[in-house]
């Protein structure tokens, strides 16, 4: 974002469910998270459950090094599964993460408790060199609504014990809901103390809502991060060795391994992930305005990085990330991808005045398959909060007022028709509260969703909150003086802040949906302190947010 003008799959090869009598109903609670004691040697996995592995697939030569050094993740909980991911590097400073361009084994164990006293699943999965040993497992048959703790195991050496959790029966009648989003970490623009916070929250989801990685040169040193960069990271990625190498620098970071292995996430992408605000396969800058190799090279590594199903995996049409988790009756998460199907934007790249191609129904942010999808999800939700999670902002942000019409359209403002259709799909559906979250502007928003963006007497008709970047942009503050003088043409926006860096608190009930506007007071340190700017809720049947 820049607004200033098969036999390869590593499925699970074996699952073992615990005996019955092994899935006692879980006694410690959640702040009683235990981290891994670090047990190695054949005969201290042996005396926790852990058998050592026939290492045939790995042939001789097996690094000795520590291979959980990106640490440990867990995502897209279901009623009955997640998906567990790791990754073997144990020399990250190499190209190949000193991995043999050989097929390996890994294994790993689910339990109902932090000391694994009661395995409930277990297995091996292949970590295969064309996908940088990686491993995705999609553990199956867990019983809904509770927390898990999981772990790997790989040449002699255990990995940290992660905590994840399943998800509701999407029938069941549940109370509450607790979350939080995030987006952009700019490795080089500062530490994440937003993730050891959220680390030490009671949270049951992460949302991740895009610029994970971001794509340009580093320097010898981060700006705000201010840490020696070694010689291999800083080169801009332009094939699948330098994205991966771009991952493992960011993965290192020890408070985004410590939220991963604490709450299972979802995760979707932006721009950064390949180039900054393209569209399909194009993008408006010099050398990159067909971006399909890049793309595809981008798309392998995300997917090489992140706790997501196999489903996930890039081929040579790109790769479906979008997905939709139900929590009970209480809420669904549709969560899409804003990038990879939209159209060129039919009235310019990034500020622009609006023209009449952009409502071409031809037009589209989401593309129609994907539509499609979004919009039957829609009409079948018996949920009480519909949460559509967005990568970019949904409501209007006028420029310039009755002077004009400009925007900025790499936004939903760029693509009218497409958003007319998905609030005529809320409307058709009867959807009960809609709610938006966004990623991606480094600063913070409460919107109210109009019915019509070009009448502000239009009525509410839903509720957007946009959360500012985990670090992009560093203690700098370039949006509150560029948005500011905008905010008083557009009333239907309740609240702006662009100066700070942060993330979004949500609790949902069956009263209200609260947002906490969580800050911290600066990038620089990743012990920073967070404090709260502002809080806001949604009320259950009334569209608009009302601060707290």
């Amino acid at each position: 974002m820049t607004h200033l003008s098969d036999p390869t799959h590593p499925r699970a090869d074996h699952q073992h469910a615990g005996h019955p009598s092994q899935r006692p109903a879980l006694a410690a609670g959640r702040r009683t998270f235990l981290r891994a004691t670090g047990v190695t040697g054949v005969a201290g996995l042996a005396a926790i459950g852990l058998t050592p592995l026939d290492h045939a697939l790995a042939g001789p030569g097996r690094p000795r090094g520590n291979p959980f050094t990106l640490g440990i993740a867990s995502g897209d909980p279901t009623a009955d599964g997640v998906v567990l991911w790791t990754r073997l590097v144990p020399e990250p400073l190499s190209p190949d993460g000193g991995m043999p361009a050989r097929p390996t084994a890994v294994q790993w164990q689910v339990a109902a408790d932090p000391r694994f006293r009661r395995v409930v699943r277990s297995g091996s999965a292949r970590a295969l060199p064309q996908l940088a040993h990686s491993v995705h497992v999609e553990v199956d048959g867990l019983a809904p609504d509770r927390e898990w703790f999981y772990r790997f195991r790989w040449g002699g050496h255990l990995s940290e014990t992660g905590r994840t959790r399943t998800a509701p029966r999407p029938g069941d009648q549940v109370g509450r809901l607790d979350l939080a989003f995030a987006s952009c970490q700019n490795w080089g623009d500062g530490f994440y103390p937003s993730y050891r916070h959220l680390a030490d929250d009671d949270l049951d989801l992460m949302v991740f809502l895009g610029d994970y990685v971001y794509e340009g040169g580093l320097g010898a040193t981060g700006r705000e991060r201010a840490v020696a960069v070694p010689d291999v990271y800083r080169p801009a990625p332009e094939d699948t060795a330098g994205w991966r190498l771009r991952y493992t620098l960011y993965k290192s970071d020890p408070d985004l391994q410590r939220l991963h292995a604490r709450v299972p996430w979802l995760v979707t992408w932006d721009d950064h992930e390949v180039v900054n605000d393209y569209a399909g396969t194009q993008s408006q800058y010099a050398g990159y305005e067909d971006i399909g190799r890049l793309r595809a090279a981008a798309y392998q590594a995300w997917y090489e990085h992140q706790p997501v199903r196999l489903s996930s995996r890039p081929t040579v049409d790109g790769a479906r990330i979008y997905r939709r988790l139900r929590w009970g009756r209480l809420a669904q998460v549709d969560l899409v991808d804003g990038r990879q199907y939209r159209s060129v934007p039919p009235c310019g790249w990034g500020e622009a005045d609006a023209c009449d191609a952009a409502s071409d129904p031809e037009v589209t942010m989401l593309g129609f398959e994907q539509e499609r999808w979004l919009y039957d999800g829609l009409a079948t939700s018996r949920a009480q909060w519909d949460v559509l999670a967005s990568n970019v902002m949904l409501a209007r942000l006028d420029h310039d007022g009755a002077a004009g019409d400009r925007l900025w359209h790499d936004a939903w403002d760029g693509f009218p028709a497409a958003r007319r259709r998905l609030v005529r799909a809320w409307e058709r559906a009867g959807t009960r509260n809609p709610v938006v979250i966004t990623g991606d502007w480094h600063s913070t928003f409460v919107n109210d969703v109009l019915q019509d963006p070009d009448r502000p007497d239009s009525p509410v008709v839903a509720t957007e909150v946009v959360g500012t970047s985990v670090s992009s942009n560093g203690d700098r503050t370039p949006y509150g003086p560029y948005y500011g003088p905008m905010i008083p043409f557009n009333p239907h926006i309740r609240f702006f802040d662009g100066d700070r860096r942060g993330h979004v608190r949500v609790t949902v009930d069956r009263r209200q949906m609260r947002f906490d506007l969580q800050m911290v007071r600066t990038v620089t340190t990743a012990a920073a302190a967070q404090y709260t700017l502002a809080s806001y809720a949604v009320r259950d049947g009334v569209p608009g947010a009302v601060r707290l």
